[in-house]
């Protein structure tokens, strides 16, 4: 099982941020925190890096589902989705799937939540 849900589209970067900041919210998730990769790079090691910006979704419900069922399960949250740009030049999407980051948390409460979640941001990549 692979640790991402990923696709590439036909969006430019800046656009493919907004599509899945719209379709994360769609599905019941805010944006907590963007982190600019190429930015913070630059600033902290003087190096050129491709654009990369990670998004740090949360969805309260589930989050709060989740940290009930496990208190130290903050430790694998918000849900991370990254936008980046290939090295072929095109716009990648991918996001965490919470099924395979789960199975090391032996808690069987939280299969379920992470079901719900995996279904969520695989119809948020896929509407990218």
């Amino acid at each position: 099982m692979k640790y991402y849900i990923e696709k590439i589209t036909n969006y430019t970067f800046d656009q493919a941020v907004e599509k899945v900041t719209d379709e994360l919210k769609k599905e019941g998730f805010g944006v907590l925190t963007q982190i600019d990769i190429h930015d913070k790079l630059k600033e902290k090691l003087d190096v050129d890096f491709r654009k990369y910006r990670i998004l740090g979704a949360c969805n309260p419900p589930a989050a709060y589902q989740a940290l009930q069922a496990e208190d130290k399960i903050g430790t694998m949250l918000p849900c991370n989705v990254i936008v980046q740009e290939t090295l072929d030049k095109k716009v990648e999407v991918a996001a965490v799937n919470p099924i395979a980051s789960m199975m090391a948390v032996e808690n069987q409460k939280l299969a379920t939540i992470a079901e719900d979640i995996t279904s969520r941001l695989e119809r948020v990549i896929a509407a990218v």
